[in-house]
């Protein structure tokens, strides 16, 4: 693997070491996984170790939660939303996914504006499923997805996406839209499965270009602070 290649941290215990150091600059990659599986909060912890640890502005771009909900439900972490909006060092926005599709045909609008002002290199935008469902076929998906994620690289910035991924069953991968599967540089499977009245929450890096990652499905938690994640712990389902 080019060990040159500049990482962004994602900040997140035992998550780094896995992905040789972090996510590819520029990259964009897919946070995945079913409902409760911890998505929202892993891509929001992305953004505030960003701006906490290694001074990098977040834009966090939603379709589907208020304001007011995720900066109530995040506090539970310690991360105090609103006062790194008011510092400058955070932007979130509440956009429908139409309000995205016509930024496409733009080619940037508000929200180009927005990074180049705030010196944005992290985005994130939760969720791309809703998205995704702007389009009726795979093709335009496709294009749809290519336009959006050269822009983010126009942007010089980071990307992360979650994604809503059904499952065939209990032990399947999931389904995963083609036309992001196989766009995206990298993707993230978050499992919160049951077995024997327990839930377990697990994680997996099942893409990631240019990267040597584990082949392996690992235990995750979320504890008190955020999402923690123990690379040396096997989770069998």
């Amino acid at each position: 693997m080019n060990d040159k290649l500049k990482r962004i941290p994602m900040g997140i215990p035992g998550f780094d070491q896995m992905v040789e150091g972090g996510l590819r600059e520029n990259s964009i990659n897919l946070i995945a996984g079913g409902a409760g599986t911890g998505k929202t909060i892993l891509a929001m912890q992305f953004i505030i170790n960003g701006i906490t640890k290694y001074n990098e502005p977040g834009l966090y771009i939603t379709f589907e939660e208020r304001k007011h909900k995720v900066y109530a439900d995040m506090s539970r972490f310690g991360w105090d939303l609103a006062k790194h909006e008011k510092q400058g060092k955070l932007v979130f926005l509440e956009y429908t996914p139409e309000q995205v599709k016509r930024m496409l045909t733009e080619g940037g609008g508000v929200i180009e504006n927005v990074i180049e002002k705030s010196g944005i290199k992290r985005i994130v935008i939760d969720s791309i499923s809703s998205f995704s469902l702007l389009y009726e076929d795979e093709l335009t998906k496709k294009g749809a997805a290519l336009t959006l994620f050269s822009l983010i690289g126009k942007w010089n910035c980071t990307g992360l996406m979650t994604s809503q991924m059904t499952f065939k069953d209990d032990t399947d991968s999931g389904i995963l839209s083609a036309a992001l599967e196989f766009e995206v540089d990298g993707i993230i499977v978050l499992y919160h499965i049951k077995r024997k009245g327990i839930r377990k929450r697990a994680l997996e890096i099942l893409k990631m270009r240019c990267t040597k990652i584990p082949e392996k499905t690992v235990s995750m938690e979320i504890a008190d602070k955020g999402i923690h994640i123990n690379p040396d712990s096997i989770v069998v389902f």
